[in-house]
């Protein structure tokens, strides 16, 4: 295909809530640029974006999709995203690859969940949009409630550019007051231009002096033009709406049918004359610090947004070409790995259709297969340019599996492999502290979607479990204890005795000399410390206080492994343990049978024994909670977040939502993303971060050790 300059380049992501109909606009956007030469649908299971089973079967999008058109000779990459939050993975990375949103709102509908969860994450990276008000044929459209909801939900900047004639059913006309026409369009979509008639004369002007007023906003010398001439020519206005987009100062108005393809070869001259290009958003920066100007001059850089694995073909790179000029059969350095990769196959993508290119010039999208271990976030450069990593969302929903089958385990872990390297906002845990593989999500419906890929792509029944908590064993004092390991049975027999100190670890605090313990006073003297900083979190001081050889030096290694033992099983409930000196400052030896199996099963049986005397916690995982929820569903949130024992650290206001900031136990999380959705129509949304180790109150430490104890009995 033809190669397209910078200037020429445009790349769009549609944005909006589930079924507002972004992948019938692209389908529509496709035809009209010769691309296809029919539009597939929905429900005839067809369309060029939704290609996968999963979607054919639920209908709805669940991975992103790159597709392109051409028009008006421009080349118009369009990436279209799911709009459940579930899925925002794919919005995350198709929003860093892409250089305008347009949003598209269901006419009947408004602004809803998703369009407003979409917008947040278009504001804070300062993404420009526009909106596409869609279903205007339907007979509950309403496009006056849609603009006037679009304005109390994403500011001022919605700026109306056209307006519905006649919408409803039977919808066949509206009015462009940037052009100041009147498209009317047939059953084809074909566009016929007209003058305005006299009866739509006053409204055409009132909204196209907002427009003036609005273009000239965000231009100086536009402004000075304004006031001079009381107005500005189309071409003026088109630069000022131009650089309204890019400080997110504007957000044009269009109106669509997408399903009758109304609409839609405007919207695409309008973006193809006015929306910026590449190379008219701020360049990125590399690792260093240094900008990249988005030049097909300069080094060569690609950075890959996206993966997956298809069928027949294997692994798919999704790249953006972030400087110079790509070409067929180049050898580019993956600056993640250092590895040579060869280029040998380059392609505009389609959707499930790839058009193979020569070459691509700096902005544009593209596709490439079978490179060695290029991965998401990675980039290929001749020059040694690195780009910073799309920066993913913090996982919210969390489950244990487990294969049906036990020896499916393997199958399972490069399936899970696989489903990550598609989809990176599923992450994968093999814990050994739980014993458990725990797979971490966006939310419960992302997590089904995964199973399904599971039970009916790669053919392996799994199971969902309650994923067990990350807890933590430490001491609250100091205690004394000593163990005397004795067997015989003929031959060599075992013998070591262990006598030790522990105490709660506190950072910066030097080791003791004197110690009062149930009314007994122990001296020590520290003749050497190790300190081990534990791959769990926390500290383990160890402290030879040994004197007169009581114990031999060669025997301490030992009695530091059973210590270690003994703490990756912690005494209480099998938890890790953490924050602990202990000083082991008396023992006996047998000349013959003392070895270091006897000393190390000393060391654990005592620090055990001493563990549960040193009035012990149990900690459990602390996360900070943000959540935004509308006002009006605030007590409901707040109630529901006292019931999980959050302890609430602040209230403020951000972007016409209320923001909760808490600290909440993770055990206490479970499927909370069900739950706010449920108390909050899906209008919520919330982020949460590991913070601390906090002691768990009483009773709940009690009903956990009267579970470990029933455990321990059943096994």
């Amino acid at each position: 295909m033809k190669a397209y300059t910078t200037e020429q380049i445009k790349n769009i992501v549609l944005v909006g809530n589930s079924g507002s109909g972004k992948t019938t606009l692209a389908e529509a956007m496709l035809f009209e640029g010769k691309v296809i030469d029919r539009r597939g649908e929905i429900d005839h299971k067809n369309t060029a974006s939704d290609y996968r089973e999963i979607e054919h079967e639920n209908e709805n999008s669940v991975f992103s999709s790159l597709l392109y058109t051409e028009y008006n000779d421009s080349k118009i990459n369009i990436l279209d995203v799911p709009g459940l939050d579930d899925f925002v993975g794919g919005l995350s990375t198709s929003i860093a690859a892409a250089d305008t949103a347009v949003m598209v709102l269901n006419g009947q509908n408004g602004v809803e969940v998703g369009a407003e969860i979409h917008n947040r994450y278009l504001a804070k990276v300062g993404k420009p949009m526009l909106i596409a008000v869609n279903q205007l044929d339907h007979e509950k459209v309403n496009f006056e409630k849609t603009v006037e909801l679009a304005k109390e939900r994403f500011g001022n900047a919605v700026t109306i550019v056209q307006y519905p004639v006649n919408a409803g059913i039977g919808f066949n006309s509206v009015i462009d007051v940037l052009t100041m026409k009147m498209y009317k369009f047939g059953e084809d979509g074909k566009m016929d231009t007209l003058d305005i008639p006299e009866s739509e004369a006053d409204r055409a002007a009132e909204y196209q002096n907002e427009l003036v007023e609005k273009a000239a906003e965000n231009d100086e010398k536009l402004m000075e033009l304004f006031f001079e001439h009381d107005g500005l020519t189309e071409e003026e206005m088109r630069s000022g709406i131009t650089a309204g987009l890019l400080s997110r100062g504007m957000f044009p108005v269009f109106c669509i049918s997408a399903k009758k393809n109304m609409g839609v070869g405007r919207l695409l001259q309008f973006i193809s004359n006015t929306a910026p290009s590449p190379n008219q958003l701020p360049a990125p920066k590399d690792k260093k610090g240094n900008e990249v100007k988005c030049d097909s001059s300069g080094p060569a850089a690609l950075f890959v947004f996206k993966t997956s694995v298809e069928q027949h073909i294997g692994e798919v790179i999704f790249f953006k070409v972030m400087s110079g000029t790509i070409k067929e059969g180049m050898d580019l350095t993956n600056t993640t790995t250092q590895n040579k990769e060869r280029l040998s196959q380059i392609f505009a993508s389609a959707g499930k259709n790839r058009t193979k290119a020569t070459s691509l010039n700096a902005g544009d999208l593209g596709v490439t297969v079978k490179l060695k271990g290029t991965k998401f976030n990675h980039t290929l450069s001749d020059k040694g340019i690195a780009f910073e990593k799309v920066s993913l969302p913090e996982p919210k929903f969390r489950t244990a599996i487990k294969p049906v089958s036990e020896g499916d385990e393997e199958k399972l872990g490069e399936a899970l492999s696989r489903m990550h390297q598609e989809d990176p906002t599923i992450v994968i845990e093999y814990s050994k502290e739980l014993k458990q593989i725990i797979i971490h999500g966006q939310g419960e419906y992302h997590l089904n979607i995964l199973k399904w890929h599971l039970d009916n792509q790669f053919k392996i029944e799994t199971e969902y479990i309650a994923p067990k908590i990350p807890y933590r064993e430490t001491i609250t004092k100091a205690a004394q204890a000593d163990y005397r390991h004795k067997k015989q049975s003929g031959g060599a027999g075992q013998f070591g005795e262990v006598h030790m100190i522990i105490e709660p670890y506190t950072e910066g605090a030097k080791p003791k000399d004197n110690f009062k313990i149930d009314g007994k006073e122990i001296k020590v003297s520290v003749r050497g410390e190790d300190e081990h900083n534990l791959s769990w979190g926390g500290k383990l001081m160890y402290y030879n206080c040994i004197v007169g050889g009581s114990i031999d030096a060669r025997f301490m290694p030992a009695i530091l492994k059973g210590l270690m033992e003994k703490m990756e099983e912690g005494p209480l409930t099998g938890s890790y343990a953490r924050d602990i000196c202990v000083y082991v400052y008396d023992g006996k030896m047998h000349p013959v049978d003392s070895n270091e199996i006897s000393f190390k099963l000393a060391g654990r049986n005592a620090f055990s024994l001493a563990f549960k005397k040193a009035a012990p916690k149990i900690l459990e995982p602390i996360f900070d909670v943000e959540v935004l929820v509308p006002s009006d569903r605030m007590g409901d949130v707040m109630s529901d977040l006292q019931g999980r024992r959050a302890i609430v650290q602040g209230m403020s206001s951000e972007g016409g939502f209320e923001k909760i900031s808490a600290k909440v136990p993770l055990a206490e999380m479970n499927k909370y993303s069900t739950s706010l959705s449920s108390l909050t129509g899906g209008r919520a949304m919330y982020s949460m971060k590991f913070s601390e180790y906090s002691a768990v109150p009483g009773d709940i430490q009690e009903n956990l050790l009267k579970a470990y104890e029933a455990e321990q009995k059943e096994e």
